[in-house]
């Protein structure tokens, strides 16, 4: 019997030895994996000090330096003529129409800076020229002066150094792209008269060759010879032919303009002019849109082909985009028309500040008036002779005013609200329907005087209640109409004017922020306009002009 039982204690030695083996076998199994996880552990760590310690140096190495961005750009907008007041008039104007709450600010407000001093090296009014030579050069200059000096030497421009240091360039404007305020950038000549000799130099035909890369805007005529149609050149230059012998690509119409894709299919140079001169006034624009582009369409056409065409470059672009014919409103004593060009200015500014918003380069945008035009006033004393006499900067106060009668302390939006074309068309409309018409005669006079109440008046101002001295001045000094359209609106608007030129009131500077722009806050000079120390260092950090 002993063998069977030796068996069963032998079978469970055997047992045994087998789970002190399997035992063995696990203790090594989970050895590996712990020694597996300590490794792994370890390199991690390694690896984590490894790229503390290169952080760490590195930031030793720069801490004392300032860290720029690898590409900055800088955006100037210019709202020509547009002082305080015209942002009050435009933004009541906007709450009225779109029935918005009185709290509800237009973009430009929200961007509110500073202000800035205007006065010329000659006079306390300054113009265009001399406005647009202090933001150019940063040098105070004599009414007149395209980036020249009062002793009539050249100054050098932001735009030019800009070029200089390798960055993109360009100029949007409304207005003839050879007037004072894109001139000042890209030319020098002693009176912004020389309008033909400006245009070469934009070209290139200087002596600091091309400096523009990009050029959007009117005055077309100045770049055609005096031998063909549309041009207003004083010699048989034929600059358009120049430019594309230079490389320019041009274009000279909307479909042109539209084939540029919003600035996907623009390559730098372009010289786009999109008028004969001047663009129609917003408020006429728009009603022509298949012909011209609107201030806004073009500021982000600009935007989109500036970027694009710097993609691979360490260097940005610098843009001047002026808000041009808000001056020319402004002269013409025209509210209704003003408040559209100001409204339109307000999204181009909204343009670029969402276009900052999308880039992932650094822009900067700094925006402000070279000085204000007619000294606009949201509010005028009641009177009492014709609308032409009471917008007349020349008429004596004391003579249209009603004695005894107090200021009115209120002014209407909803006039201008009905108007749909500004003076300056319906002055031209008026022109061309006289022209039409055959001899004069006491029955033509009284048919003329019922056709302008009915197709301008009544139709385009929505003026139903016209005087009969002012539609007998239209009929008798139709010279004077625009001059006459504006005055009737602007007496019922109960909007005043002080005069049809410049005036001295402090402008408002605006600005998204960002370096140098601190320096701009409260009251400057217009030759502080710019980031500072100055606006080439603030592009390329470490390079002064």
């Amino acid at each position: 019997m002993a063998p069977p039982e030796r068996s069963i204690e032998s079978s469970r030695l055997d047992e045994h030895a087998e789970e002190v083996v399997d035992g063995r076998r696990g203790s090594r199994h989970s050895g590996r994996t712990r020694e597996l996880i300590l490794f792994t552990w370890a390199l991690l760590a390694t690896a984590t000090v490894i790229v503390l310690a290169v952080w760490v140096q590195h930031n030793q190495q720069t801490s004392d330096r300032p860290s720029h961005p690898a590409k900055r750009s800088l955006v100037f907008m210019v709202s020509d003529g547009m002082g305080p007041a015209s942002l009050s008039l435009a933004r009541s104007f906007r709450q009225l129409v779109d029935n918005l709450p009185i709290d509800d600010t237009l973009t430009l407000d929200r961007h509110f800076w500073g202000t800035s001093r205007t006065r010329s090296s000659n006079s306390l009014v300054t113009d265009s020229a001399a406005g647009a030579t202090a933001f150019s050069c940063g040098e105070k200059s004599y009414n007149g002066a395209i980036a020249t000096l009062p002793d009539f030497t050249p100054c050098g421009t932001v735009l030019e150094a800009a070029k200089r240091a390798g960055y993109a360039t360009g100029l949007v404007v409304t207005t003839d792209i050879t007037d004072a305020t894109p001139a000042c950038f890209a030319s020098h000549v002693n009176y912004r008269i020389q309008n033909d000799e400006i245009a070469l130099q934009e070209i290139g035909q200087g002596p600091l060759g091309r400096v523009v890369d990009l050029m959007l805007g009117g005055g077309r005529c100045h770049f055609l010879p005096n031998s063909s149609s549309g041009s207003c050149r004083q010699d048989d230059v034929d600059v358009v032919r120049l430019a594309r012998r230079a490389g320019w690509t041009y274009v000279d119409d909307r479909p042109g303009f539209n084939a540029l894709g919003g600035g996907r299919n623009l390559t730098l140079p372009t010289l786009a002019l999109l008028a004969g001169g001047d663009f129609p006034f917003e408020i006429d624009r728009r009603k022509m849109d298949e012909l011209y582009p609107s201030l806004s369409e073009m500021t982000a056409t600009a935007l989109e082909a500036m970027e694009f065409a710097t993609r691979n470059s360490d260097k940005g672009f610098f843009l001047m985009i002026e808000g041009s014919r808000i001056d020319h409103a402004g002269h013409q004593n025209d509210p209704a028309t003003q408040v559209r060009e100001v409204l339109e200015y307000d999204k181009a500014f909204r343009a670029v500040v969402d276009f900052i918003g999308r880039s992932e380069s650094e822009i900067v945008l700094v925006a402000t008036s070279d000085h204000e035009t007619g000294g606009l006033s949201t509010a005028w004393r009641e009177c009492i002779s014709s609308s032409q006499h009471r917008a007349s900067p020349l008429a004596d106060p004391h003579s249209v005013e009603e004695p005894g009668h107090l200021p009115v302390y209120d002014w209407y939006p909803s006039v201008l609200a009905k108007a749909n074309a500004s003076a300056e068309h319906l002055a031209r409309l008026l022109q061309e329907h006289i022209s039409s018409l055959p001899a004069r005669t006491p029955a033509s006079a009284a048919s003329l005087r019922d056709w302008i109440n009915l197709r301008l008046v009544i139709d385009q101002l929505g003026i139903t209640d016209a005087p009969d001295e002012d539609l007998d001045l239209l009929v008798s000094n139709p010279e004077l109409a625009a001059t006459t359209f504006a005055g009737m609106v602007s007496s019922r608007a109960h909007v005043g004017w002080a005069t049809q030129g410049h005036s001295a009131v402090d402008v408002h500077i605006y600005s998204s922020g960002g370096p140098g722009t601190e320096k701009l806050r409260g009251n400057v000079e217009n030759t502080d306009s710019m980031p500072t120390p100055s606006p080439v260092s603030f592009l390329t950090p470490g390079l002064r002009r």
